[in-house]
């Protein structure tokens, strides 16, 4: 008895219903290799849920606009955490030496995270 696998050999790996296998039976039977067009792979699983990606570019836009001009004001410095910029008063020093905003310090909660580089108290 052999255990090279050759296709429809019965073993029912070809149709257990896994996208990965049948793609890459379709690229298997391309000659240049190359998967076939995504309109002709139909997916398993689909999101049907509304996605409104204007809106999630827009809001990217607004938050990215605001870091800005909080980053050009004197008494400002970066969250250590999700990076963006805060006055210090809207800042609090963590011993572990880093400036956390309000937002990351309640999503953290008791959770100590180290630092690979410290942030200088002002």
């Amino acid at each position: 008895m052999s255990n090279i696998h050759t296709p429809g050999s019965g073993s029912g790996a070809s149709h257990n219903g896994n996208s990965f296998v049948s793609r890459r039976e379709a690229r298997a039977s391309n000659a240049t290799g190359a998967l076939p067009p995504l309109e002709t792979v139909v997916p398993e699983h689909s999101y049907h849920g509304a996605f409104d990606f204007e809106q999630m570019v827009q809001s990217l836009h607004d938050l990215f606009e605001r870091d800005r001009q909080v980053a050009s004001q004197a008494d400002s410095t970066r969250c250590g955490v999700c990076y963006l910029h805060f006055t210090l008063s809207e800042l609090h020093y963590q011993e572990e030496g880093f400036y956390i905003c309000e937002n990351c310090e309640r999503v953290l909660g008791n959770h100590k995270v180290p630092m690979l580089r410290k942030q200088q108290k002002m």
